[in-house]
């Protein structure tokens, strides 16, 4: 009866993929290696026979079991996963690990997920840790087909570019000033600044910014030569505190088997970013007080003392001068590193950024996980107006970043978004008025962009003209 049911199972598989295959890869060359890794029989059977009319080599394996040998004698340009391998454990850890050990033992691989319906959340997941792209089951067929030719296509294209370009994509953010008030003011005194030595505090909203603002002021210095030293001064632990700031040399405690360069040498002659600042112990102040102060510093477990040259940039979402006033936060040291003070306001104070900041998401998760979004729909954009944005702009890349993902059409709507349940009880609730005055915005930046052409605008917003006309008459644009 078991080999009967297989068998059906087989026939299934491969009526159904012949189809699908002959309709759908009638133009697809034939070119590059695949290897399938999953543990339904049916499917490796049936690809087995169907895929090698399309790719030069196909192989299949039950499990990951035999995954890494397999990957150094094939060396395919595509891998097609399964998420789970296990019958009684359907958490996708599996999936989500393999695709970690394909990318470091070669990251030009491009990987295809292979998952059902509830698992769509860690296939999201998966695309974050590297996978190229990922099917549902039961799966579309021409998504199917196309996505594991997109991929072959992408590796072969791998192939031609060294690694460490290919990893650049686009993670590396500048900084979007944007169209308010406060922002200017912000940029005209960054200009001013950057080029200076001038100790530079930056407080704020967590996800407000602040280390890309550090990192842009790094840029504009005269210092840019050299690689900015960030540091998360709040995760230092006690125990580690000198040694990670100041260094250690061999033998100074247990485990110190060599010498170690603290983050004050890494940064001479370049910017050294203390993020979270405001979460330093007080007795562990007066230790960073001193070198401060003094430029100089030593090692752990030595006596000689290195002087350092370095600019110093601070940030905290913490109120400083209460911290001050509570005895939790050394005064000297608060005016040491407050030379010059930069408040980053909330996504909240920056209504007029917020689908900007959404277009430029959009440009960068395009790239990374190879969508083709072309922005945000009107319904949508105001949906996104609406919010509280207690997480400010990390969040809002974070609700882009899954829609990018997750959308079915050419621009973002309403629908499309994922939010996060609101933590902040003190945040603003946004009423109609609010909704009203952020939909005028986006369609006069609309109007504006494409130099009123209606017919552009409306296919901008994602709106029918008819409709775009009643808003222009009820918004007076």
């Amino acid at each position: 009866m078991l080999a009967l049911c297989a068998g059906i199972t087989k026939i299934f598989y491969f009526a159904f993929f012949e189809v699908a295959l002959r309709q759908n890869f009638k133009t697809m060359a034939k070119k590059g290696r695949i290897l399938v890794v999953d543990d339904n029989a049916g499917i490796r059977s049936t690809l087995k026979i169907l895929l090698p009319q399309y790719f030069e080599t196909v192989e299949t394996i039950p499990s990951p079991s035999t995954l890494v040998s397999t990957l150094e004698k094939l060396k395919p340009h595509v891998v097609l996963l399964d998420m789970n391998f296990n019958t009684n454990i359907n958490t996708g850890n599996e999936g989500l690990y393999w695709i970690g050990e394909i990318k470091k033992i070669a990251p030009k691989i491009e990987v295809v997920l292979f998952t059902a319906y509830a698992d769509i959340q860690l296939a999201v997941e998966g695309m974050k840790k590297g996978a190229y792209d990922f099917v549902v089951k039961p799966w579309d067929n021409d998504k199917f087909l196309a996505t594991l030719a997109a991929a072959r296509d992408k590796a072969l294209e791998n192939e031609l570019k060294p690694i460490g370009k290919m990893q650049k994509h686009a993670d590396a953010d500048g900084m979007f000033w944007g169209n308010t008030p406060q922002m200017e003011v912000i940029k005209k005194t960054v200009e001013k600044i950057a080029p200076t030595d001038a100790t530079i505090l930056i407080t704020g909203e967590n996800g407000t910014g602040k280390d890309v603002l550090a990192n842009e002021i790094h840029r504009l210095s005269l210092r840019r030569d050299k690689k900015m030293i960030a540091v998360d001064a709040g995760a230092l632990t006690e125990t580690l505190f000198e040694s990670e700031l100041f260094g250690h040399v061999k033998g100074a405690f247990t485990d110190a088997h060599s010498d170690h360069v603290g983050k004050f040498e890494l940064a001479n002659g370049s910017t050294l970013f203390l993020d979270e600042i405001g979460n330093i112990p007080l007795h562990l102040q007066a230790k960073l007080l001193r070198a401060l102060q003094n430029r100089v510093i030593t090692r752990v477990g030595d006596t000689k003392e290195i002087p350092i040259d370095i600019r110093l940039i601070c940030a905290t979402n913490m109120d400083l001068e209460k911290l001050v006033s509570d005895g939790l936060f050394r005064e000297d040291l608060y005016y040491r590193i407050n030379t010059m003070h930069v408040v980053l306001p909330s996504l909240r104070e920056r209504q007029n950024d917020i689908v900007p900041l959404s277009e430029i998401f959009i440009r960068k998760f395009n790239q990374r996980y190879h969508r083709n979004v072309l922005g945000v729909s009107a319904d949508g954009a105001a949906k996104l107006c609406q919010q509280q944005w207690s997480g400010n702009i990390r969040e809002l890349g974070n609700v882009i970043e899954k829609a990018v993902i997750l959308a079915d059409g050419e621009y973002l709507k309403a629908a499309d978004f994922q939010f996060n349940k609101q933590l902040r009880k003190d945040a603003p609730t946004v009423v109609a008025e609010d909704f009203e005055t952020a939909e005028k915005q986006i369609i006069q930046n609309a109007m504006t962009k494409y130099n009123g052409n209606l017919s552009l605008v409306a296919k901008q917003l994602n709106i029918s003209r008819p409709t775009l006309y009643s808003k222009l008459k009820k918004y007076g644009i």
